[in-house]
């Protein structure tokens, strides 16, 4: 049997490490500036969390959850989205005495099991941040600042923000009256999966990917002709906030969150680069999912970023990435004792230097062509004449200009070199 990776879960090799490095410290300093402090939940919880949480009738929960039973018989889930755990661990530490709003974000694996698509895998990364303590529009505003603010320090210049309501339960019995008196003549026309959203998860319905369901979906009741007064009202302070801080945004009745919390403001950031499946991040307001977990009542608001799906934008928009890493410097010796290379190169490693010494007992010829695939800057010969002297000889690959330099001046000498490039 050829043993690979799980369908879905791919590798992420040395070469492509430094992209995903370079990305996820963008996003970390940007979340840093805002206030938000990281947060680290277990890759599994309870299932209940999620069941309760997100939704029983939901996709993830009825149709993507890796649940399994352990040990103990107990049933637990791995991570399917990251909001309900951090809510969770809001709730069992009392995150909340620390004084309100509790600012968090995190970066973690997600793990779904549905049909791998681009930039979507079974194993995905993601990024998130929530606001959870703050009933007040200017909480929403902000944290859908972070994540604008976020991509555009990627590179991505103004990300096409689509921004609604999914109003709360006050008025959205009446809207889904409406949607499903709507649908209701309609159903021998949408999908299967239309026709079990009906009962279980109206909203959805405006949420189909198939064209013709698109196209029933354009002619329904629009949920914004049935705010009440207060979510209308939540919804335009969202909107002066995000006018004051430059954010661009199109309102957008048909954007809709998937999960049973999500209460209020909902927004996704688009891309015409990634076709049906085109959401870069999205989020929204979750005023009930504390009290769904068995808490006290919590307002709450946040988004996700799936990474892989980042990086293919990024990439696909011409956004140039960090390269694979190379040494500053590759150690290649002749006629001298392993030993002897490496305890220097440990040395220089302590100075702050990157290092690669040979430890397949190559000859020089080879160590050079290593030290020119592996994109060393420098390559530090050294040799038992050398090491008489007490120099060694120090060459730029890029000019084959090379100089002796003392042993005990190395550290400092690389160092320069190095910055001087």
């Amino acid at each position: 049997m050829e043993i690979r990776a799980p369908r879905g879960m791919p590798d992420i090799l040395p070469a492509e490490t430094p992209r995903w490095q370079t990305v996820e410290a963008t996003l970390r300093e940007v979340a840093r500036r805002h206030g938000y402090g990281e947060i680290r939940t277990p890759v599994a919880e309870h299932t209940e969390v999620f069941q309760r949480g997100v939704g029983a009738a939901t996709d993830i929960v009825e149709k993507e959850m890796y649940t399994f039973t352990d040990r103990g018989g107990r049933s637990l889930t791995l991570r399917a989205e990251g909001t309900a755990p951090v809510m969770r661990a809001f709730l069992e530490h009392n995150l909340g005495a620390q004084g309100l709003p509790a600012r968090v974000y995190y970066v973690c694996p997600i793990f779904r099991y549905d049909r791998p698509q681009a930039g979507r895998y079974r194993q995905h990364t993601q990024f998130g941040a929530e606001v959870i303590g703050s009933p007040d529009p200017a909480a929403d505003a902000e944290v859908l600042g972070l994540a604008v603010r976020a991509v555009e320090a990627l590179g991505l210049a103004h990300p096409d923000v689509h921004l609604s309501s999914v109003g709360d339960a006050t008025c959205r019995p009446r809207y889904l009256e409406a949607l499903r008196a709507y649908y209701r003549p309609r159903l021998g026309d949408v999908c299967d999966d239309c026709r079990r959203r009906f009962e279980t998860a109206p909203l959805r319905l405006l949420d189909c990917k198939r064209a013709p369901d698109r196209e029933i979906a354009r002619g329904a009741p629009r949920i914004l002709d049935y705010l009440c007064g207060a979510c209308g009202a939540h919804l335009a302070g969202v909107r002066a906030h995000l006018d004051a801080m430059g954010i661009r945004y199109t309102i957008d009745p048909m954007i809709v969150r998937g999960l049973d919390y999500y209460t209020r403001t909902a927004w996704e950031a688009l891309s015409g680069r990634l076709g049906a499946q085109n959401a870069v991040f999205g989020g929204g307001r979750y005023d009930r999912l504390a009290e769904q977990l068995g808490g006290p009542p919590t307002p709450g608001v946040g988004f996700g970023m799936g990474l892989e799906r980042l990086l293919l934008v990024l990439q696909q928009e011409g956004v140039a990435g960090a390269g694979a890493s190379s040494p500053e410097l590759f150690i290649a010796t002749a006629g001298t004792e392993p030993s002897r290379a490496l305890a220097l190169a440990d040395r220089l490693r302590r100075d702050g230097l990157s290092v690669t010494v040979d430890v397949m007992a190559r000859g020089l010829r080879a160590q050079m062509k290593q030290a020119d695939r592996l994109g060393a800057a420098f390559v530090l010969l050294l040799g038992e004449d050398e090491l008489r002297r007490g120099v060694a000889v120090l060459r730029e690959m890029a000019t084959g200009q090379q100089e002796d330099v003392a042993l005990a001046r190395l550290g400092e000498a690389v160092a320069s070199r190095v910055r001087a490039r």
